[in-house]
């Protein structure tokens, strides 16, 4: 019997989270990283036998470590994932503040490789870091050249520098490949560079690429890394996620403040250890219909907006589609990306014009102002009004008055 369903357009006008009441309704919302779908029903038995028992009060214990373990076994191979060597934290952003606090002093330098996940600008430079970039190559992917050049600046001075990696990589939905990540990890010990992966988007890889968790490659016992079941199973509102260091990270790990754990949902947790237990099937429906809506946008956009240039990704649920050759008008340079709040170039286009809420390329960094980014994990029917509203409005704009 299916377990997995997309929720009707009725019910999620309903949705009072952040995707649902950041837009008037007649916006059709495909931007932040919400799915729209019911929740898997062995996570919410979980939470609704925690509520019907009072169990609302603090976190404790290595159930959720011990449920992502026996998920990593079994579906990336990672089969000796250290239970003693993980941490509960409320989510993988503060994962990743802590860390980095654990790691490096105030000024010192943070690799990312743009166009990248906007809050990893943001994080970082408020928790008194510097960024340096290396951009993605060419085919959306990590630039072992550009990598090297950044972690020489970043380190320079004998100071302590990390590299956040984002993998499978938001927004371009490249997943890294085994050797790919064993560059990284080697390129890094030899420049004396930390790195710190999230891998949230894990879970959320299509047939014919294979997810590597970074502490599983040579020369990465040094790193970290960060999951959770947050977007795999739609559970951003249920705090929970995991740190987890390498055989050589271990000491750093247990510096961190035991006050950290305190921020993290003990219904959370119970949630997230649910869905690496006991909604793998769900998950596996969630693939399959993701898998359908990627090759659906893919014809969608040959038909409706055939100027679009996108590579449909390897994990994820992001397409980042490149608007350069519809004419409209980029979003500007950023020099400060941690203030940056507005919608702007052709996300702003297709919100005022085709009333269709996409992500906005330029938050993402460098190489992302003539971008959007477009969230598929929508029912067949919302995802196909979007995209055809997006290119009746691009066919408006190409026979406006103005422009005869």
């Amino acid at each position: 019997m299916a377990e997995f369903a997309w929720a009707s357009l009725s019910a999620l006008r309903a949705r009072t989270s952040f995707k649902w009441r950041a837009y008037p309704p007649d916006v059709l919302p495909l931007w932040v990283a919400e799915m729209d779908v019911d929740l898997a029903p062995a996570v919410r038995e979980a939470v609704t036998r925690a509520i019907d028992a009072g169990d609302t009060g603090y976190s404790t214990g290595t159930a959720y470590a011990e449920a992502l373990a026996t998920f990593a076994a079994g579906r990336w191979g990672w089969t000796d994932l250290p239970i003693e060597r993980t941490a509960v934290v409320p989510d993988v952003m503060v994962g990743v503040v802590e860390l980095l606090r654990l790691l490096t002093a105030p000024g010192d330098a943070v690799v990312v490789c743009p166009p990248v996940y906007s809050p990893f600008f943001t994080f970082v430079v408020h928790a008194d870091r510097r960024i340096v970039e290396a951009p993605l190559g060419p085919d959306g992917r990590l630039d072992v050249a550009a990598l090297d050049r950044a972690f020489e600046v970043a380190a320079a001075g004998a100071r302590s520098a990390v590299f956040l990696l984002s993998n499978p990589h938001n927004p371009t939905g490249a997943v890294a490949t085994a050797a790919e990540l064993a560059s990284v990890a080697q390129l890094a010990r030899h420049h004396g560079v930390r790195v710190i992966s999230d891998e949230i988007h894990g879970p959320l890889v299509f047939p014919g690429s294979t997810f590597t968790p970074f502490l599983t490659v040579p020369g990465a016992e040094d790193g970290f890394v960060l999951h959770s079941a947050s977007k795999a199973w739609n559970l951003a509102g249920l705090k929970a996620a995991l740190a987890i260091a390498g055989p050589e990270s271990g000491g750093d790990l247990a510096r961190m403040p035991e006050e950290v754990r305190h921020g993290v949902s003990h219904v959370g947790e119970i949630a997230h250890a649910a869905s690496f237990l006991a909604a793998v099937g769900w998950l596996d429906e969630l693939m399959t219909a993701l898998d359908a809506n990627r090759s659906l946008l893919t014809g969608l956009l040959a038909e409706h907006l055939a100027a679009v240039r996108y590579a449909p990704p390897e994990g994820t649920y992001f397409a980042w589609l490149d608007c350069a050759d519809l004419g409209l008008e980029p979003a500007p340079d950023v020099p400060d990306l941690a203030v940056v709040t507005e919608i702007a170039g052709p996300a702003r286009f297709f919100v005022d014009e085709a009333r269709v809420a996409l992500s906005s390329g330029h938050i993402f960094g460098t190489g992302g102002g003539a971008h959007a980014r477009l969230n598929f994990a929508t029912s067949p029917a919302i995802l196909t009004e979007a995209v055809s509203r997006m290119g009746e409005a691009v066919a408006r704009r190409r026979v406006s008055p103005g422009d005869r």
